[in-house]
């Protein structure tokens, strides 16, 4: 079995036959928040993605801050069940750490289509009954509502926290992504709610063809204008501050990573509730 270069010669949660030539967005993510779990092709597209904008490493920092953010919101207005699509590989602060230490029988389910990022998974939930991954397309959302798994942890008939965050500009089809998250928030019950980031027109550097040259030989992506991002939560309540740059969704303190220069997240951020 292929090692990565960086990674402990103990580590078994690699799978068989993943190409060691082929970037992957959830591993440059990883990189980008310090994590080992990626290959020298990844760390390389890092390193070039550097070069055009210097920031890159904080604006991650920005969105997975406001991923943290919005869970513990969520378990503040006591939810305790939540569905991560396109959940990446996990790093510190992961949903179901979060959650369940505020509660510890706190489900959750990730969904990812990267095989690294759902075998490490595996491994970290491995004794943990109420935290499973599936790997799937998160498009195949008949596949996945149907997945024993899910089925097993989650109750749909009670509020969700269905997490998005970082994930739908992986959706190049507009008709395609807004059917995705439509049928999803058709399935969960009212009460539930939805957090996105999403990059954004208004927030992207001058250079973001060329960046877009770059990251493209990992995964293509749509940057979408905020009128696009506003209609995911089209039927939802929007929950204050609204949508806006991932920095200044309901921050901590001013001292929050990004609150300096929020447009350098790249990203418009936002929570929706069903009612």
């Amino acid at each position: 079995m292929f090692e990565p270069e960086g990674l402990h010669k103990s580590e078994t949660w690699v799978p068989e036959k993943i190409p060691a030539d082929k970037p992957s967005a959830a591993r440059i993510y990883d990189h980008l928040l310090g994590g080992y779990h990626n290959f020298a092709c990844d760390r390389a597209v890092v390193q070039q993605l550097l070069v055009q904008y210097p920031d890159l490493k904080e604006t991650a920092q920005m969105n997975r801050a406001f991923l943290r953010r919005a869970v513990n919101y969520l378990i503040d207005q006591g939810i305790d069940q939540f569905l991560d699509l396109g959940s990446g590989i996990p790093t510190v602060g992961n949903v179901h750490q979060l959650a369940q230490e505020a509660t510890p029988t706190a489900r959750v389910v990730y969904v990812d289509i990267d095989p690294i990022a759902v075998a490490h998974s595996k491994t970290i939930l491995e004794d943990n009954q109420y935290a499973a991954a599936i790997r799937a397309d998160v498009r195949d959302t008949n596949n996945i509502l149907a997945h024993p798994d899910l089925k097993r942890l989650l109750d749909f008939t009670k509020p969700i926290g269905l997490m998005l965050v970082g994930m739908l500009h992986y959706l190049i089809d507009d008709d395609e992504a807004f059917s995705t998250v439509n049928t999803l928030k058709d399935t969960i019950s009212r009460g539930s709610f939805i957090s996105i980031s999403h990059p954004a027109h208004e927030a992207t550097p001058e250079n973001i063809d060329e960046i877009h040259k770059t990251f493209k030989s990992a995964q293509d992506f749509n940057i979408r204008s905020r009128v696009q991002i506003e209609q995911f939560f089209s039927g939802y309540q929007l929950i204050p501050p609204g949508l806006v740059f991932a920095p200044l969704w309901r921050p901590e303190s001013k001292t929050d990573v990004g609150m300096d220069n929020p447009e350098k997240s790249f990203t418009l951020a936002g929570m929706g509730k069903k009612i």
